[in-house]
């Protein structure tokens, strides 16, 4: 590309083609602006203009336009030379950006969010899902929580689920608006004065950026080639120049509204559509998966898998040299409709079974039966319940009835468990008579009756639940890491002027304020000095 300057008429300008992959300078007096001394250097510059392991590298050039760039002002900011439309639509217009104005202001935003984040708070505080019992006797109106907090309340406002109480979903809605406004109104805006050519023709604005040289005796070609060089997108218009760099950094702030947007969709959808369900099954017996699971808001709708049946083929539990419970295991079936099985697994606590977006948690344990012999006849099944004790020890127990079983007072043999592992046993007059493990075959004698303990079996505790948001929260905190990764990159502008034998350049970044200068100090030593003609004849 050949340019010239009726300014400079005793000036040598480089005449090689701007877009040649390689192109050589010949010995020539070299002036470092830094240093501002002059010596003869010999050197060949190889600019391969790409950037290695990218794939566009078609972006990587400098664009030569003879048009005018886009303008900088936004269509709604641009004077109106007509009278603003009446009626309805009018109306409707001036309204919604109303609305959006009070949307998009930042302190209700951050209002909302730490209001969302009490309510959230409060829901750890108060139980949830529990039965109205249970808050009649914790919150009662005689002995009110802070002096005015019962269970009226509770029940009010939806405190019992708060997940899923409609003020609580009302503040996330509130909250996706704002930033849906803020989106619409600010960041969209900034993306799009971003990617347009802002050329500036005033050396006077470009020395008032944040950072500003003035290169004597340079071609604002070369600061082009330069910045291209660097990763900057370059835009070439007669003797001005603009140049970009980090555009992402602008698009990362919508992404992370994004991000918020998705996590809040998810947590929504987890709280109004899906369903929960407990159950206690004794080890051999099967249920339905439909019969235990429940809905837990107006979103929820079962499948196909609800008629799923699951069968408890065992129940097992490891200890620990001290005796107490370590670990509890389910061996679970899943049977179709056909009784055909189509999963199997074992789960323990931490290690839940899932199949068709139901997921089993082993989460309790108990004792459902003891079986025994009496007097070689048998086995009975002995129903085993729970026995309250202060603490959290569990305890279960069990009676077996001796002599006249249609005797008003009569007596029997008790026996107490804490656990699988043995069995407590007490005469009918409730004295201590000795304690034997299951499955031993080893006998016991007690008020003339022989008791042999053939097994305890467990009764293993699962919660069930479907929870269809998980997969839209997933994603949304991912996208929120990275996005929040990417607006740390700094968006770089650089504007340059070629004002007689001078090059004015000129830029700024939103952030890295302090590494910027260093980095441009950095690219003008390189950007080279173009010398006379007389110079060049001299030096030969």
């Amino acid at each position: 590309m050949n340019y010239s300057n009726h300014c400079l008429p005793k000036t040598h300008f480089l005449k090689v083609p701007t877009f040649h992959p390689f192109f050589k300078f010949n010995p020539f007096p070299y002036t470092n602006y830094a240093s501002n001394r002059t010596h003869t250097l010999s050197f060949t510059i190889n600019c391969s203009l790409k950037n290695v392991g990218k794939k566009d590298l078609l972006s990587r050039k400098i664009v030569l336009s003879e048009a005018p760039p886009p303008p900088l002002t936004q269509d709604n900011d641009a004077p109106s030379t007509s009278k603003e439309k009446k009626g309805p639509s009018g109306l409707f217009k001036k309204l919604s950006k109303r609305v959006l104005q009070i949307l998009s202001n930042l302190p209700l935003a951050i209002g909302e969010m730490f209001t969302i984040a009490f309510l959230m708070g409060l829901g750890t505080f108060i139980e949830q899902g529990e039965t109205p019992e249970f808050y009649f006797q914790h919150y009662p109106e005689d002995h009110p929580v802070l002096g005015f907090f019962t269970w009226r309340w509770i029940f009010f406002l939806g405190f019992d689920h708060m997940y899923s109480a409609p003020i609580f979903l009302g503040m996330l809605v509130l909250l996706a608006a704002s930033l849906m406004a803020c989106t619409y109104t600010t960041q969209l805006p900034l993306i799009k004065v971003s990617k347009r050519w802002s050329f500036m023709h005033s050396a006077e604005v470009i020395r008032k950026q944040e950072f500003s040289e003035a290169l004597p005796r340079a071609s604002i070609q070369d600061v082009g080639t330069i910045l291209m060089g660097a990763g900057y997108e370059v835009f070439l218009k007669g003797p001005t120049l603009y140049a970009f760099r980090g555009l992402a950094g602008r698009l990362a702030p919508v992404g992370v509204h994004i991000a918020l947007l998705l996590i809040m969709a998810g947590g929504t959808l987890s709280a109004a559509g899906s369903f929960k369900g407990s159950v206690n099954v004794p080890q051999g017996l099967n249920f339905v998966v439909g019969d235990v699971l429940g809905p837990t808001g107006f979103l929820s709708s079962p499948t196909d898998a609800f008629n799923t049946e699951v069968h408890v083929n065992r129940f097992s539990m490891d200890y620990y040299e001290s005796g107490e419970v370590s670990q509890f295991r389910t061996d679970l079936s899943l049977l179709n409709m056909d009784g055909k099985e189509v999963m199997r697994k074992t789960i323990s606590v931490n290690d839940p079974l899932r199949y068709e977006g139901i997921t089993i948690y082993q989460t309790d344990w108990s004792i459902s039966t003891l079986q025994v012999l009496k007097d070689k006849e048998g086995p009975f099944n002995l129903a085993v319940a729970p026995l309250k004790i202060n603490g959290d020890k569990k305890l279960y127990g069990t009676f077996l009835p001796v002599g006249d079983v249609n005797s008003p007072n009569v007596k029997g043999i008790s026996m107490l468990a804490r656990d699988l592992q043995s069995i407590v046993l007490y005469d009918t007059e409730g004295k201590f008579a000795g304690v034997r493990r299951p499955n031993s075959n080893l006998p016991i004698n007690i008020d003339g009756s022989e008791i042999v303990i053939v097994d305890a079996i467990g009764s293993s505790g699962l919660d069930l639940k479907t929870d269809p948001g998980v997969p839209v929260v997933y994603a949304g905190f991912g996208a929120l890491m990275l996005t929040t990764c990417i607006s740390y990159l700094s968006h770089s502008q650089i504007w340059a002027l070629q004002d007689g034998t001078t090059v004015v350049i000129g830029g700024k970044t939103n952030r890295a304020k302090l590494e910027f200068p260093d980095e441009m100090n950095l690219l003008l030593d390189k950007i080279p000095e173009i010398v006379e003609s007389s110079s060049l004849s001299k030096q030969s």
